[in-house]
């Protein structure tokens, strides 16, 4: 995934979540006048909840531990995979060396 495709997904993603939350919060608004011991408990479960993901959604360091996260996997496949091809090719040496041996002595 590109850089430009992860920042538009993660801004979509922000962008749904404070939906999210300012409807929670119009909902609680709405329910302001309701009483009973359960829905005051909801509510205030709700608010704590709200608080938290609001206090989330306004810090920008998720979205570069993510980026960070991208870029390191990459450059672990990255490594990896020339790891994986410079074996196979070794293996392939020796195994043509190995042939051209035995087909080199069946010819004497």
């Amino acid at each position: 995934m590109r850089n430009g495709a992860l920042k538009s997904s993660v801004n979509d993603l922000r962008g749904d979540l404070r939906a999210v939350a300012r409807d929670a919060e119009a909902l609680l608004e709405a329910t302001a006048e309701v009483t009973g011991e359960k829905i005051q408990e909801a509510r205030g479960k709700a608010e704590k909840t709200l608080k938290v993901a609001r206090k989330r959604l306004g810090e920008s360091d998720w979205p570069d531990r993510a980026r960070d996260f991208v870029k390191t996997t990459d450059k672990y496949v990255r490594t990896n995979s020339w790891s994986a091809v410079g074996s196979a090719a070794g293996a392939a040496l020796l195994v043509g060396v190995a042939l051209g041996l035995i087909f080199a002595r069946s010819d004497e």
